[in-house]
């Protein structure tokens, strides 16, 4: 089942104008690069997708099951590395991205057990699934 399509605008520059839905956002390369430096890079995009994702997450898991989390705090960077360079990759070429999620969990009341679980519910977040898994891309063109 599809989702509601994201709508993107594009003329002539990096920046590209987003609508996803009733919202409305830019995105753009920093101007070092040839961008205007306006908006979000789409990897700062994909990262926030993944950070936000993962706060979600576990908040309704924290809801669900009443434990004391006041808040999270996370911060997500992004790297690759070629793929000849990594010890223990399965992928044969190219390059590995890698995403690194650090959690700060808010809650004086949280025990050390429930922090554990936590971080356990934090990699089961749809966008973290999703970016785990095989991925297809359909490039088509419309009129």
């Amino acid at each position: 089942m599809m989702t509601a399509p994201v709508v993107l605008h594009s003329r002539g520059s990096f920046r590209t104008e987003v609508e996803a839905g009733p919202y409305r956002f830019v995105m753009d390369e920093p101007a070092e690069v040839g961008g205007g430096g306006e908006g979000a890079t789409p990897y700062d995009a994909l990262a926030a997708a993944l950070g936000g994702c993962t706060a979600m997450t576990l908040h309704f898991y924290a809801k669900r099951t009443k434990l004391p989390l006041e808040g999270v705090d996370i911060s997500v960077t992004h790297d690759r590395q070629h793929v000849m360079d990594c010890i223990d990759c399965t992928t044969p070429e190219g390059y590995i991205h890698r995403f690194r999620v650090e959690i700060r969990l808010i809650g004086d009341q949280l025990t050390e057990e429930q922090r554990q679980k936590l971080l356990v519910i934090a990699g089961r977040c749809p966008v973290a699934k999703t970016l785990q898994a095989e991925i297809r891309i359909e490039e088509v063109l419309v009129d």
